[in-house]
């Protein structure tokens, strides 16, 4: 019988562990990969070809939303779990729009994260009994649609990923060296961002990263 093949990345070694335990503990499961960050992650996702990943929304590097959308579009067949500590409405609706089929609280993860992982790799989709209540209750997608987008998804996705360099404290010169990009459009990109969000200096572009789940305060 063919095992099910499961990648995980959180930048949090005590919860890759836990993670790994658990996926260790099932005979029927093979953890293929484990990544610290969202970019080392996309990596190893088209290098190993799991069937699951299991993704932290705010990594290092490139955050899970993002982590998502680039293993989704070069591996369509990858089902994608997303674990966080975060169950906002804004966060659920862009979890779905960025090709996750799971959503699990961090705190859920010890009773529910095997049954999401097992529903995922039957086809179905899973989210914690909180996150179904803000998608498909009271607080549904229609009702965030009225609500006007958000600012985080005016956002090209070089742009979300300028920013959250910028926000780890990398500067310019060094984040058009990480993403291999010039100095120059790197500027141009945090000119247009600066912009777009009527933002006024480096650290209203801080507190825009934290508060979007970008990176951790």
């Amino acid at each position: 019988m063919k095992k099910l093949r499961i990648l995980i990345a959180d930048d949090h070694s005590m919860i890759r562990q836990g993670l790994k335990a658990l996926i260790e503990s099932k005979l029927e499961w093979d953890l293929c990969a484990e990544a610290d960050n969202g970019r080392k992650a996309v990596e190893l996702a088209i290098k190993t070809q799991p069937d699951i990943a299991v993704l932290d929304i705010t990594m290092p590097e490139l955050n899970g939303l993002d982590a998502t959308r680039r293993i989704r579009a070069a591996l369509p067949a990858v089902q994608v779990l997303i674990l966080t500590m975060h169950d906002s409405e804004a966060l659920a609706r862009e979890v779905l729009e960025a090709g996750a089929r799971g959503y699990v609280l961090k705190n859920d993860a010890p009773e529910l994260l095997p049954q999401a992982i097992e529903s995922l790799a039957a086809g179905r989709a899973f989210f914690t009994s909180r996150i179904s209540d803000i998608i498909f209750g009271g607080l549904n997608s229609i009702n965030v649609l009225k609500t006007g987008e958000p600012l985080r998804s005016r956002l090209t996705p070089r742009e979300r990923e300028i920013v959250q360099h910028l926000a780890e404290g990398k500067s310019n010169k060094e984040t058009a060296s990480v993403l291999g990009i010039s100095l120059n459009t790197v500027e141009t990109h945090r000119k247009n961002v600066m912009s777009k969000l009527k933002l006024r200096c480096a650290s209203d572009l801080v507190r825009y990263a934290i508060r979007n789940k970008l990176v951790e305060a």
